[in-house]
C-alpha cells in the first residue's frame, strides 16, 4: 500500500567527491537516474559554484516524482571564450565531447546558473550551442527572455534575428531570484517543480507520439 514516498533509482557518481559537495558533486560525474527525461548542468563546485541549491532543487524535484538526473562538468567554471569578461577570474568553461554526448540523451535540461546578467546569458549561451535541448534557466540573476534573445540564443517567447542566432538549443522557461548558497524559499521551490514538470511532461508526450 502508498505510503506518499516513491523510491527513485540513481546511478551515482564515478568517483568519490573531494570539494565542497562531497560525494555530491564531484567535478566530472554523472548521477543518471532512471528515466532519461530530464538533466542538471552543473558546474563544477568551488566557493561560487557550491552545490547549494543545486541539491537542494534536484531533491525537491524527486519529491514531485520527477525523474532527474545531475552532471557536474569538469571545466564548468568560468566564462566562455566569447564572454565579454572571458579570462576575468583566470578560468574558462569548456564542455568535453563526451560530456555533451551524455546530456544529448536527455529531452529536458534544467542550468544552473549565477548572480550576474550577462555571465547567466553566456553561460547559457554556449551550453545551448553545444546541446539541441530545451532548457529551464534558474538564476540569481533577473534575467529575461529579452536579454537572453539580444546575445543570440533562442528563446520561446523572444526569437533572435536569423543570421545572430547563435544556439541550436532553446530556452523554453526561467526562474529567476534563485540565491547561491542559500535554502530556495518554498514559493519559489513550487515555481520551479511546476515548470520544470509542465515541460518535461510537453516534451515527454511529444516525444511519445513520435
Amino acid at each position: 500500500m502508498p505510503v506518499g514516498r516513491r523510491t527513485h533509482v540513481v546511478d551515482c557518481r564515478e568517483t568519490m567527491g573531494v570539494g565542497l559537495g562531497g560525494e555530491l558533486a564531484q567535478s566530472g560525474t554523472i548521477s543518471e537516474s532512471e528515466g532519461k527525461e530530464v538533466i542538471v548542468l552543473s558546474m563544477s563546485p568551488d566557493r561560487r559554484h557550491v552545490t547549494k541549491p543545486v541539491c537542494e532543487i534536484t531533491y525537491g524535484l524527486r519529491e514531485a516524482n520527477i525523474e532527474v538526473s545531475v552532471i557536474v562538468f569538469r571545466s564548468g567554471m568560468g566564462q566562455p571564450r566569447d564572454s565579454p569578461a572571458a579570462g576575468a577570474r583566470g578560468t574558462m568553461c569548456e564542455v568535453g565531447y563526451d560530456e555533451v554526448f551524455k546530456v544529448r540523451r536527455f529531452k529536458l535540461a534544467i542550468i544552473h546558473a549565477g548572480a550576474v546578467k550577462h555571465h547567466v546569458a553566456y553561460k547559457v549561451k554556449y551550453l545551448l550551442g553545444l546541446v539541441d535541448l530545451p532548457c529551464v534557466v534558474i538564476c540569481q540573476a533577473p534575467v529575461d527572455f529579452e536579454d537572453l534573445a539580444l546575445v543570440g540564443i533562442k528563446t520561446r517567447v523572444v526569437r533572435p534575428p536569423s543570421e545572430k542566432t547563435e544556439t541550436v538549443g532553446e530556452v523554453v522557461d526561467i526562474v529567476t531570484d534563485v540565491v547561491r548558497g542559500a535554502t530556495v524559499p518554498i514559493d519559489k521551490m513550487n515555481e520551479i517543480i511546476a515548470k520544470v514538470r509542465k515541460w518535461a511532461d510537453y516534451y515527454s508526450n511529444k516525444t511519445d507520439k513520435i
